[in-house]
């Protein structure tokens, strides 16, 4: 069932690149970077057999990665920075995000920069959707464009080469990339799992002290 959804999209992948060339890569990898999972680990490695059949060129396509990247983004990033944080002020309860979650994501960008986004940019699934917290957040938008211009460029280098290192051997490198993929997502959801675990206990506590307060209160009645 999966390979049925998959495979047509990696099909229109490997067309689009073929048949656009740079500025295929540049659509494409900007499609994944406005928080839309098309997958550059199967965008870039196709340029890299292009590069290695001499279609095309390796700075190049790392290059058209690269600027598709930081077009994809900036469109994200104003959309969190515009309406990201009035709404999560307003409805980021209804995602267990309160203001306190806000404030501590600030410290951390405050504390490490905006170094936090070049490192995201190299991380699979999560640099499709960083630039929409990087606008809630107001990072700087000139060196937000830096950082993802450095980090991406760095990644479309690595996935090119992949390409042209494993060239129609692919099928070897998607599985220990698979591999890597699910171990991303584990640690993701059990972040998730354990950010659930410390934001509902303190309102169980909350409640149950209420609850108790109230008791009280009618005793005392």
């Amino acid at each position: 069932m999966l390979h049925q959804i998959i495979d047509p999209i990696l099909e229109w992948i490997a067309q689009g690149v073929e048949s656009w060339g740079y500025l295929g890569i540049i659509v494409m990898m900007a499609i994944e970077s406005a928080n839309i999972p098309l997958p550059s680990e199967a965008i870039m490695p196709t340029a890299g057999i292009l590069v290695q059949q001499g279609k095309m060129d390796f700075h190049l396509a790392s290059l058209a990665g690269a600027i598709g990247c930081v077009v994809g983004s900036i469109p994200s990033y104003f959309l969190g920075l515009w309406g990201g944080r009035p709404f999560l002020a307003k409805y980021g309860r209804w995602f267990l995000l309160k203001t306190k979650d806000l404030e501590r994501a600030d410290r951390w960008v405050d504390k490490y920069g905006d170094m936090t986004f070049f490192v995201c940019r190299m991380l699979p699934v999560v640099r499709t959707f960083i630039s929409f917290p990087a606008g809630v957040l107001k990072a700087h938008f000139l060196m937000f464009i830096i950082f993802t211009f450095v980090g991406s460029l760095a990644w479309c280098y690595f996935l090119t080469w992949v390409g042209i290192k494993f060239g129609e051997n692919m099928e070897v490198f998607k599985h220990y990339w698979h591999t890597f993929d699910i171990a991303i997502v584990a640690v993701c959801v059990a972040g998730f799992g354990f950010y659930l675990y410390h934001h509902l206990k303190p309102e169980a506590e909350e409640s149950k002290s209420e609850a108790e307060a109230e008791k009280k209160t009618e005793i005392q009645a």
